[in-house]
Parts: structure tokens; sequence; C-alpha cells
């Protein structure tokens, strides 16, 4: 099962980083070699960080608590739409709204506001209101389930957040750290590792390496699911006081590590003019 986790990363490319003349050093640690100008990523590195991922995933789904991804690029879109959307997990697509976690209660209140007119559109199609405010009415449901809809169904703070590219989430990032959530993403060798609790060094601009990625982490939140069922589980902590603290002691050790198969296998020549964009 290991091996064929492997060969799937490294067929999606994850374990092409950016090119070396824009990388972050804090990423030394994750990245096995250079081809052509392009950095590649340890797939021992990548590995590690998503089995410890799902590991933790599946043990706070378990305890009753949710987990909220995040991936608002264009390559992230459609595949947390459509894998977390079957796992019945919570997901930011469209824009992240400041204060989505540290102003929980007025978020609360919006989707509150998004059932009032979906309510009303059910009932009558807003035929009763002037064709001004049936307009006004429209536009305003439109951007509330547009930038919602993926949260629509969370009532409580989040256990955890995955984000998908450091760099374009770091607004969601520093939101959960302040409130002491645990934080997991995806990084290329452009990120700050320190943003996150749970890294996984990997390609984050390519679909095929993120929809590898996520599958594998709702793989997580089914089995927690499964077991939050069977112990009959409950959120416990949490509601709007937020999630546990960061699981510093689950994560991955930063460290140099010895050559392995996998970074053999990952060392694989890149094409000339191959970019990770």
């Amino acid at each position: 099962m290991a091996n064929t986790l492997v060969q799937d990363l490294i067929e999606a490319g994850i374990h092409f980083g950016q090119r070396a003349s824009g990388w972050n050093p804090k990423m030394g640690a994750y990245i096995y070699g250079k081809r052509n100008g392009i950095h590649i990523i340890d797939i021992k590195e990548t590995v590690k960080g998503l089995l410890l991922a799902k590991k933790f995933i599946a043990k706070t789904v378990a305890s009753g608590k949710d987990v909220v991804f995040v991936g608002t690029k264009r390559q992230a879109k459609s595949v947390l739409e459509q894998r977390v959307g079957d796992a019945k997990m919570h997901y930011v697509t469209e824009r992240w709204l400041g204060g989505t976690l540290t102003n929980f209660r007025t978020i609360r209140l919006r989707l509150k506001r998004l059932e009032e007119l979906e309510a009303i559109q059910n009932s009558d199609n807003f035929a009763s209101y002037s064709k001004k405010m049936e307009s006004q009415l429209k536009r305003e449901l439109a951007k509330i389930k547009r930038n919602l809809d993926g949260i629509r169904k969370m009532d409580k703070l989040p256990g955890a957040i995955v984000a998908i590219d450091v760099k374009h989430e770091v607004t969601a990032l520093k939101e959960a750290r302040k409130l002491g959530i645990p934080t997991i993403a995806l990084i290329d060798t452009d990120g700050d590792p320190e943003l996150v609790d749970i890294p996984i060094p990997g390609n984050d601009d390519s679909m095929k390496s993120i929809d590898v990625v996520v599958r594998e982490l709702c793989l997580a939140v089914v089995d927690g699911k499964q077991a939050r069922t069977m112990t009959g589980g409950d959120s416990g902590p949490g509601g709007e006081d937020g999630g546990s603290g960061p699981g510093r002691g689950d994560q991955p050790r930063r460290s140099r590590r010895p050559q392995t198969r996998a970074g053999e296998m990952a060392s694989q020549e890149v094409p000339e003019g191959a970019s990770a964009q």
C-alpha cells in the first residue's frame, strides 16, 4: 500500500518543486536535490508528512471535531469541492473571509442570513418584492453562497485546518494559530514550513498532486467518522472557543536525511524547460 502511494505521488509530479532561484531556505530539510534549476522534493519527507497528517486527522475527526480544507487557488478549487464534498466535510475554495475563525459569530450570522434568503427564494422566488429589491436580494444570496456555502454546516470552530499552498492561505493559517487550532498544509519549496504544524512538502501547483494529497486526507476523514460512529465520540471541548492546541509533538522531525530509494525515484531527470507551474 505504501509503495502504491509513493507511485501515485511520483506520477502526480509531487516531487517537482519551484525553481531554485525562488526557494525558501527553511524548506532545505525537505529538498532532495536540484535538476535543471528546479528543486526536487524528497518523497520520503512527503510520505512522512502525509501519513502523520492522516493519523492526526483521523484522530481529530474520531474525537468529534471537524476539519476545514482551504484551497482558493484555481488548481485546488474543483479538487476540494469534489473530494471534500464527498467526504461531507467543510471547505473554502472561493475566498477566505478575514475573521472566518476569529470572528466566527459574525460568520454564523451570515450563514443564518443565507438560510433566510434561500427560504424566501423557495417560497415565492422573491416575487413579493420590487424588481430593485429582488435584484439586491439575489446578489446578496449569490455572494454569501459563493463565499460560505462550503462551511454552511460548520456550527463550531474546527479541530484542524488543511491548507493548499501556505502563501495563498496565510490569513487562514494565522487565524488558526491565533486560536490554537492545529494546521496542516501542502507546501512547496517557496513556502514557509514554520507557518504550519504538520507540513506536507510537495508540488502545490499541480492539480494531480493536490488531488492525491486531498484524496488521502479525505480517506482519513472517512476513517475518523467511522471510528466516531463506533465509539459515539462527541465534540468534547471546542464549540465556539475553538479546538485543541497545536500538536507540536506530532510534527515530523525536521532534519537532514540519508538518501533513500524514494528519494532516488523522486530525483528522476526533469525534462529541459520543465516548470513547477
